[in-house]
């Protein structure tokens, strides 16, 4: 297959780079809006339909991975219309030039399009309530791409870290050893999840083929901030920054976060056969590349 995938200058976008060398059997195109020197990328904006559907017939596109967005949830929240665009308008204009060639269409989404209000895991077929600019745009992006390809997946996922670009892990790996204290949220639980992991899932659907649907994928486990931050610091092996619990209230932020981000995994598991990694193996993996 001829497989695109955006945002590749992303955390997923850069895993899948390295995983498509290992699957050889497809050929791929990675764009972004703004591609590094030495990248063996393109320039593609993607909320530009012309400019999309001529790069999708040039190239024969069979499948879409949509690994670009606009995840910065606080600056979301005074940023709506270019978050729209990123995260409403332009699925919606991959799916449907990838659909006409009777193509997939993979959407990365997200665990923001639920209110954070349940106390057991989040299924597919679970009420969404977002309650930030960020998770109602991602939600209507959901719908966008529902709207206009047939076989397409969308993939919720959460607190998602790797090596690459900003993230939690790398954030409190650089505090940790700046500061002697820290704070950090206690009452907020979910599951964090390893770009590395998310990038086998996506290419083990393609690989197995696509089951049009809504999934949800993380790593194993249920954790707060304030222990998954306790983590990184003893797998990093920093020992001088004291890192207190903190309530949410006590740090407040523009957007509201989910207090609840746990989702059930049963449904992609049992579809594509895959076993997903305990969170704290997938952190030590990624930490020992880091440090």
């Amino acid at each position: 297959m001829n497989i695109l995938i955006t945002g590749c200058n992303g955390q997923l976008g850069n895993e899948m780079q390295l995983l498509a060398k290992h699957n050889s059997q497809h050929r791929y195109f990675f764009t972004d809006i703004v591609v590094p020197e030495g990248m063996k990328a393109s320039m593609l904006d993607i909320t530009k339909q012309e400019d999309v559907n001529a790069f999708v017939q040039e190239n024969h596109i069979d499948c879409i991975v949509n690994c670009a967005a606009f995840t910065a949830v606080d600056k979301a929240e005074e940023s709506v219309e270019l978050c729209r665009r990123l995260n409403s308008e332009a699925p919606g204009i991959l799916a449907e030039a990838v659909g006409k060639r009777g193509g997939c269409m993979i959407q990365i989404s997200t665990d923001y399009v639920f209110d954070g209000t349940a106390y057991t895991p989040y299924t597919e077929d679970a009420p969404t309530c977002p309650n930030s600019v960020y998770g109602t745009t991602k939600l209507d992006g959901e719908n966008a791409v529902a709207a206009v390809c047939n076989k397409y997946m969308i993939i919720r996922t959460a607190w998602l870290y790797s090596t690459y670009g900003n993230n939690f892990v790398k954030t409190m790996i650089r505090l940790g050893k700046e500061k002697p204290e820290l704070g950090v949220i206690f009452d907020q639980v979910g599951t964090p999840t390893y770009a590395r992991d998310l990038a086998v899932a996506i290419m083990t659907a393609i690989n197995k083929g696509i089951v049009p649907g809504i999934y949800h994928f993380s790593n194993e486990g249920v954790i707060s901030w304030y222990d998954f931050t306790k983590a990184i610091h003893r797998i990093a092996g920093i020992t001088s920054c004291k890192v207190k619990p903190l309530h949410t209230s006590e740090y407040p932020t523009p957007a509201t976060r989910p207090h609840f981000s746990v989702l059930d995994k049963t449904k992609i598991k049992r579809t594509y056969g895959i076993e997903i990694p305990y969170w704290e193996d997938s952190l030590k993996e990624c930490v020992s590349k880091l440090v």
